[in-house]
């Protein structure tokens, strides 16, 4: 009853939770009730790129709370992303084991390649799944949580803001593609095995983590719905569009900042322990600054402080470029520049802005 309510002026979330919903219901079907020389067969390759998509679209939610409706151009939201990813893998390759190509039960093998005789204390407790379910959570709320605390309290805004959490995902970047961490160097986590015990090539297991991944953007979504409708999401508009006069009538703008930007963060580690399953990977290049700018492209597209809208221009964008790198890869990265400035110039309210004047048009 709540959701309801909660959704009840929210036409464009109440089609999306639609879609994504049915979606998730007839992808399975479609996959196991048609033989796979059928046209109506989805592939377990499609599934896996559908799964990845959905994960994408989490994390462009978690970057338009903190943008769309709280006025902060985070530029670091990458970060948070990968360390989530990295979280998930460095669990997955707890559970290989012997499996591994060197066959040491605990060592992983980079470690066991690069001479490591013990296990790093940082990597304890990963191999129990609700372990490593909390750290997705913890570590990047924990990083977003100490960074706000000094950023917010200086009342670092605009620009400026932008740029320091760009140096911050940098300096991860850096830091992670150090062989001496413990996370793998520059070849980062991979050739990983299973999940809970499931064989994580399986279609079984792939047809779950994408079901998984519907559900969970789901959920997303309702709660950056019931922040944005609540009184912290009044408050949080309020310091977007006028924070001098919002701290003058006697509101800790900084404690609203810092709640919401704690969990956009976390939004987006759940993202990356998502995506690391379905891809198979995780390397210190999800760190990279353009990762977080092509972040926020997906946002502005789709149409910033919609969530809804963050959510499509993640996927319409992916698709675009799962595409266009296979047919044309020499024109991708100028038609994604050439889109961001006409939406930039033209729609400012994105994609969704124009389905919203034609609706009201009555088309």
């Amino acid at each position: 009853m709540f959701i309801l309510n909660m959704l009840k002026k929210d036409t464009g979330g109440k089609i999306f939770l639609s879609l994504l919903l049915t979606v998730a219901l007839v992808v399975p079907i479609l996959h196991l009730a048609f033989p796979t020389d059928s046209p109506l067969h989805i592939s377990t390759y499609a599934i896996t790129l559908l799964g990845k998509y959905l994960a994408f679209a989490l994390l462009a939610v978690a970057v338009d709370l903190a943008w769309g409706y709280l006025g902060i151009l985070s530029l670091g939201h990458g970060a948070f992303f990968a360390l989530g990813g990295y979280a998930m893998g460095i669990y997955l390759m707890r559970q290989i084991g012997e499996r591994g190509v060197y066959g040491d039960p605990l060592l992983p093998d980079f470690m066991v390649f690069l001479n490591w005789d013990s296990l790093p204390w940082f990597w304890y407790g990963f191999d129990m799944f609700w372990f490593a379910a909390l750290m997705v959570m913890l570590i990047p709320g924990l990083l977003a949580f100490v960074f706000g605390w000094f950023a917010f309290r200086s009342r670092v805004t605009g620009v400026y803001l932008s740029i320091i959490t760009q140096a911050l995902t940098y300096a991860l970047m850096l830091a992670f593609f150090r062989n001496e961490m413990g996370f793998g160097g520059n070849n980062g986590l991979t050739d990983f095995k299973d999940i809970l015990g499931f064989n994580l090539q399986a279609d079984s297991t792939r047809l779950v983590l994408f079901v998984i991944s519907s559900l969970l953007l789901a959920l997303g979504y309702i709660a950056c719905r019931a922040i944005v409708t609540s009184r912290l999401g009044r408050v949080a508009v309020a310091i977007r569009d006028a924070e001098n006069r919002t701290r003058f009538v006697g509101y800790k703008v900084e404690h609203f900042k810092l709640a919401i930007f704690t969990f956009s963060a976390v939004l987006a580690g759940i993202a990356g322990a998502l995506y690391v399953p379905q891809v198979g990977i995780i390397n210190p290049g999800e760190f990279s600054p353009l990762n977080s700018i092509e972040i926020v492209i997906w946002v502005a597209i789709g149409g910033r402080g919609t969530l809804y809208g963050a959510a499509m221009g993640a996927l319409l964008v992916n698709y675009a470029k799962s595409y266009f790198t296979a047919a044309l890869p020499e024109v991708w990265l100028f038609a994604l520049g050439t889109l961001f400035v006409l939406v930039t110039v033209f729609l400012s309210k994105g994609l969704v802005g124009v389905f919203q004047r034609f609706g009201r048009r009555g088309i």
